[in-house]
């Protein structure tokens, strides 16, 4: 079927086009198959013409998609309220941030924003960001904080003080599987008689579905993603946390528990394209110029922070999140009388919080190590649910 996306310009297809010739000369060096997980790597990051890498917005109005700092700067002001309380409270917590994956730099001036109004500035605020055109963004927009941001290539090894890490897990490239009469096959990709990608399922060894539930019971032709990628950064992150006097990680994304991941209804997976706020199932379309994700498995990484010695302290709705966390009080420091200002916040808040916006759909996992999480944060938790 054909896609009714907006075209792209000249300038965009002619870089898409270097990408599509990168990928296609990979293919044919590597036997004429590569992994859909390296596929996925290359559009996102390849050096100047990847997604991430080249120079198009991808946040907000004129991007592709909008995250929840771009909706409200009440995101950011509630995690910075939460993490205040959490470093007033816990005595090995330092009064240190770290981001990682921090966009066009919106959440990060929200969070410093709010705590400069409360006189409580960090000591410092770290971001890890391996894109050099969202970095260069997030200079331009953190540029009253420049002397508070330092920016990182990579986690450290060790790490006190309050991580957020806001939709960084769904952008990390993942394997595909399906199911065959034969058993479980990589959906892989390679190039047809008119130079086209096209996907090509082969057996390898090594695939991981043992974290599949009831993996043989699953019908043939069923296709589901793992991350394994984004299993090596949890496993990373946690070890970070572990290794410091105390330290919180706050990870909200789109996603469920195994339990739900891999239901028999999901037949087809959860992989999934955003343009120009149009989303869509085809990775091969205009290569560099789209985003390509996939659900977490939220499961996967709760196992994988554990094993490595941090622990899950919360997974719940976003929307129970942030409204344990006060949201609802930082809306009405601005009052209902009002209506100018208070309407449109009032709005703002209603897509982050709301079931039939990003409430339900988005999760939020916290791990962390020698930490004093508020009970009033475990209401409606679903850490059971793991």
């Amino acid at each position: 079927m054909q896609l009714q996306l907006p075209e792209p310009g000249a300038d965009a297809q002619a870089a898409s086009h270097s990408l599509k010739q990168l990928i296609a000369g990979e293919i044919a060096a590597a036997g004429g198959w590569i992994s859909f997980e390296r596929y996925m790597e290359l559009a996102l990051y390849a050096p100047q013409v990847g997604y991430y890498s080249g120079g198009s917005a991808k946040l907000g109005k004129d991007g592709d998609f909008t995250t929840a700092p771009e909706i409200s700067p009440l995101f950011g002001a509630t995690l910075a309220h939460l993490a205040t309380e959490l470093i007033n409270e816990s005595e090995a917590l330092a009064n240190v941030f770290l981001e990682f994956g921090a966009g066009t730099g919106k959440l990060a001036l929200d969070i410093l924003t709010e705590l400069k109004s409360r006189g409580q500035l960090p000591k410092k605020y770290f971001i890890v960001e391996i894109s050099a055109q969202l970095r260069a963004r997030q200079k331009e927009t953190l540029g009253e904080f420049a002397v508070l941001v330092e920016w990182l290539d990579a986690l450290p090894e060790s790490f006190s003080g309050v991580v957020v890490g806001n939709e960084v897990l769904d952008a990390m490239p993942v394997r595909l599987a399906v199911k065959s009469a034969q058993g479980w096959l990589e959906r892989g990709v390679a190039v047809d008689a008119a130079g086209n990608f096209r996907y090509e399922d082969r057996a390898v060894d090594g695939l991981p579905v043992a974290q599949i539930p009831e993996a043989d019971e699953l019908p043939e032709a069923y296709v589901t993603e793992l991350a394994p990628v984004a299993t090596g950064f949890m496993r990373t992150l946690a070890r970070m946390v572990a290794g410091g006097s105390g330290a919180v990680a706050i990870l909200p994304d789109y996603g469920f528990p195994a339990a739900e991941y891999y239901l028999h209804d999901r037949s087809a997976g959860t992989l999934m394209c955003h343009y120009r706020h149009h989303s869509h199932d085809d990775p091969f379309w205009w290569p560099g110029l789209q985003d390509i994700t996939a659900h977490v498995d939220f499961t996967a990484m709760a196992i994988a922070a554990v094993e490595e010695g941090a622990e899950v302290l919360a997974y719940t709705s976003q929307g129970a999140f942030l409204l344990n966390a006060g949201i609802g009080e930082l809306l009405l420091r601005t009052s209902p009388e009002q209506s100018l200002q208070y309407l449109p916040q009032a709005n703002a808040m209603q897509k982050l919080i709301s079931p039939a916006e990003m409430g339900e759909l988005f999760k939020v996992l916290v791990i962390g190590k020698n930490a004093e999480w508020p009970q009033r944060m475990l209401r409606h938790d679903r850490t059971h649910r793991l």
